[in-house]
């Protein structure tokens, strides 16, 4: 939250190889809700990674994007 779409996806590649190294199952990205860029810029990012198994808008709140990583283990 309070990236701006430049910086964002190297950031979100980020995260997601850590928790996808650590093994993590489900990650919350918080983009905001805004102009709607962001939430943009970070399905974009996540459509194309390839630890990523699926991506939804959390049905409580659109301002973040639950992720599921695919399990390394």
């Amino acid at each position: 939250h309070g990236e701006i779409s430049d910086t964002a996806p190297t950031y979100i590649e980020s995260f997601i190889k850590e928790h996808y190294m650590l093994g993590t199952k489900k990650v919350l990205i918080i983009h905001g809700i805004g102009t709607g860029t962001l939430k943009r810029v970070v399905h974009d990012t996540l459509s194309t990674n390839k630890n990523v198994l699926s991506f939804k808008l959390d049905m409580f709140n659109i301002g973040c994007t639950i992720v599921e990583i695919i399990t390394n283990k």
